[in-house]
């Protein structure tokens, strides 16, 4: 078991709605973006002059027009989480970070966070794109606990709106910026427990979602919504034909990449709408941090004999399950 202690999320302050996209004169639509993806707006990093100015031709620029580092958007997630958790910094252990399109190959970017936080521990990254934060727990919960140190703090910076191309109506109405932290024990218990978890890729699709080093996002939409849909609804089934939990006490949190898609797995697995738990119609496709996001938006509605079934796809092509009981 893995005992969550705390919850964090950030979301910069720069709003792209979807009246923004079409005034970029890409082909879409504000009607056409909310029908096809459910998004009505999403966050950046990036200066809105500056993706109107360049349209983020050359990604390389964006570090420069960007509000926030990497680092500090996973600060803020963090003090959160931490704040929650009734912990300081000196309390952390060690440090795991994972992103779809990292600010930086090396050093480890966990360390980045880490310096930016104060903290002196072991730091590495750890990563499977949209689906990282699943693999970075089911990592932790496949680790003998007198192995670890007694809190561990794990980042998922997804500042995704570097690497988007917004000259590209396929892409520009899809990704938000957004990060999520979270403090986790081996050890010390709480109300708050990961009791499953399960990690898996395909890697012959490797090549249906790529961010190429210093370029644009590249996706096959068609093939990676059909996985998205199927992958997902078989592995929710799964979870809740192994754990018997009456209905209003089940919630589902999914890869928040698209709203059409999740209502879809929704309808195929009987999860009403009120036990759907979502944000991607507001922030769109953050990334790897987009369910764990959800949580941390949900964290004064954690009660006692709650399950969340956690179910997230990704690029890999990549896919995991968990668990989270509330006690």
């Amino acid at each position: 078991m893995l005992y969550l202690h705390g919850l964090g999320h950030f979301h910069p302050e720069n709003i792209i709605t979807n009246r923004f996209i079409e005034d970029l004169d890409i082909g879409s639509t504000e009607a056409w973006i909310l029908e096809r993806v459910g998004i009505r707006t999403r966050r950046t990093t990036l200066s809105l002059d500056y993706i109107k100015e360049t349209k983020n031709r050359d990604p390389r620029a964006a570090r420069e027009a960007s509000l926030y580092t990497d680092a500090q958007t996973a600060a803020a997630a963090a003090r959160m989480a931490l704040n929650r958790a009734g912990l300081k910094t000196g309390d952390i252990g060690l440090v795991i970070s994972g992103s779809s399109a990292p600010e930086h190959v090396t050093p480890a970017e966990a360390s980045v966070v880490a310096a930016e936080l104060g903290i002196n521990a072991p730091c590495f990254d750890l990563n499977s794109a949209c689906s990282t934060f699943g693999l970075q727990m089911q990592m932790l919960l496949n680790m003998r606990p007198e192995t670890l140190p007694a809190y561990i703090l794990v980042v998922t910076p997804e500042n995704v709106t570097h690497a988007v191309d917004y000259s590209d109506r396929r892409f520009a109405p899809l990704f938000g910026d957004g990060t999520s932290a979270a403090v986790l024990s081996a050890s010390i218990p709480s109300t708050r427990v990961f009791i499953e978890g399960l990690f898996n890729t395909n890697p012959l699709g490797w090549d249906k979602v790529c961010v190429p080093r210093t370029g644009h996002v590249e996706m096959d939409g068609n093939a990676v919504q059909g996985f998205a849909i199927r992958q997902t609804t078989a592995s929710l089934r799964e979870l809740q034909n192994k754990y018997t939990v009456t209905e209003n006490l089940l919630k589902f949190v999914g890869h928040q990449a698209n709203l059409g898609m999740l209502k879809t797995v929704c309808e195929r697995c009987t999860i009403a709408e009120e036990n759907h738990w979502f944000n991607v119609d507001e922030f769109g496709n953050t990334g790897g941090a987009g369910a764990p996001c959800v949580l941390s938006q949900h964290w004064d509605e954690f009660q006692g004999g709650l399950h969340i079934a956690l179910v997230v796809v990704g690029g890999g092509l990549s896919w995991v399950q968990l668990m989270l009981r509330l006690e």
